[in-house]
């Protein structure tokens, strides 16, 4: 729902009547991930879509449907085994749909956490819970942030226990549904920060990759020192320009496992200093254009410069995948399709030349344990706040995109597969 957001929030604001369709379950191979979102509101205008057409019909119909009545439902569409005209997966998966209309007066938990993500300058991160026990009246969104609460599920003491839970799922950037003990289900999304993109080197390349970077979901920032370069005439799509030593920036920067650098200089008064400060982050890829040759001149460099081996592996260089272009925009697109690699372990290669569901990505057996509290209050031997929990989660997808299955049967440890 996140990528609707700005449009959502000027229908709410508006007071429009709509319905928003959320993918809140898949299995097997489906062409969207958990938490894609679709909006229909009371003239028939449609925002987003769930799949690439085979559903979207149907969902259609019930989102006409339930701002007519003003009750939410649940649909499932799987893939079909004859030649009947009912909406079915093609791609052989299965997803469950949430269609939940916005009630009269509108939703302040929904309204909330729009707010929060639709402001590009700062989005604020967000858990978004709301109950699946369908039919159920419009709304009851409960928008948790780390520090403040909107909204409500519909039960104060069912609140409270989600807003744990929620807090718990925010930190490790986890999207499922989460069912109490005596309770209803409840679908939990989270919008986290968008990732940072960090570009060394203020040119043509680097402008064009912001702007795909931005599609994709990046935070944009152009670092150069040079001021006669680093303008925004030069940059129009880039989010944040900073006109700094690369490698003062980076060093102070707030960087993640999601964020990536790309040094797109052959200065190595500037590339040099710059990766040997990136190459300390815990950021989740590091790449640097110019040619084999330049590479290891550069890496030489680098090792001269005291960055021991194991960093100096983490470096993709040249960076981007091997597609043939030479124009910025096509090494931006080169760049770009690397990242999305992997930011999603993919492995490069063309689609037609793999097999296994296109759709599905097995996670690492070394992904942490998603920590899922159980009530407010209930505390380790130290006091701190319990992860350990009495719920069970399915569906639970982490920002890279992969979907995976959790189990808590019994409060003391859980299982993980793949969907």
């Amino acid at each position: 729902m996140r990528e609707l957001a700005v449009d959502l929030l000027a229908w709410a604001e508006t007071g429009r009547p709509f319905a928003v369709a959320s993918l809140i379950e898949g299995r097997g191979s489906t062409p969207r991930r958990i938490g894609a979102a679709m909006a229909v509101d009371d003239e028939g205008r449609v925002l987003g879509n769930l799949s690439g057409g085979c559903v979207d019909a149907a969902v259609y119909e019930l989102a006409r449907t339930a701002i007519a009545e003003g009750v939410s439902v649940i649909e499932t569409f799987s893939a079909t085994s004859d030649e009947s005209l009912a909406p079915g997966i093609p791609c052989g998966g299965t997803v469950r749909v949430l269609v939940q209309p916005m009630p009269p007066g509108g939703d302040a938990g929904l309204v909330a956490a729009l707010r929060a993500v639709a402001d590009d300058r700062c989005p604020k991160p967000v858990a978004l819970a709301r109950r699946i026990d369908v039919p159920r009246p419009a709304g009851g969104g409960l928008a948790v942030f780390t520090d403040d609460v909107h909204g409500t599920v519909g039960d104060p003491e069912l609140d409270a226990r989600l807003i744990t839970v929620a807090r718990g799922m925010l930190a490790d950037r986890r999207t499922g549904i989460v069912t109490p003990p005596d309770g209803p289900p409840v679908f939990v999304e989270v919008w986290s920060s968008p990732p940072a993109l960090v570009i060394v080197g203020a040119n043509e390349p680097a402008d064009a990759l912001a702007r795909i970077a931005g599609q994709l979901g990046y935070q944009t920032t152009v670092c150069d020192p040079r001021p006669q370069f680093a303008t925004r005439r030069r940059l129009p799509h880039v989010d944040v320009i900073a006109v700094e030593w690369p490698h003062r920036y980076l060093a102070t920067a707030a960087l993640d496992d999601r964020s990536a650098v790309c040094v797109l200089t052959h200065d190595p008064r500037i590339d040099v200093p710059a990766l040997t400060v990136a190459l300390r982050q815990p950021v989740g890829y590091v790449g640097a254009m110019g040619s084999r040759r330049t590479r290891d001149m550069r890496t030489g460099r680098l090792r001269d410069a005291g960055v021991p081996a194991g960093q100096l592996s983490r470096l993709r260089s040249p960076i981007g995948l091997d597609l043939g272009g030479h124009t910025p925009e096509e090494m931006a697109v080169s760049i770009a399709a690397e990242l999305v690699a992997v930011r999603h372990a993919g492995s490069g290669l063309p689609l037609s030349e793999t097999g296994g569901p296109v759709h599905e990505r097995p996670a690492p057996e070394s992904e942490p344990p998603v920590p899922i509290p159980t009530q407010p209050g209930n505390t380790e031997g130290d006091g701190t706040v319990s992860h350990r929990a009495i719920y069970s989660m399915t569906t639970v997808e982490d920002v890279a995109g992969r979907t995976t299955a959790n189990a808590v049967p019994d409060g003391r440890d859980f299982t993980r597969g793949n969907t």
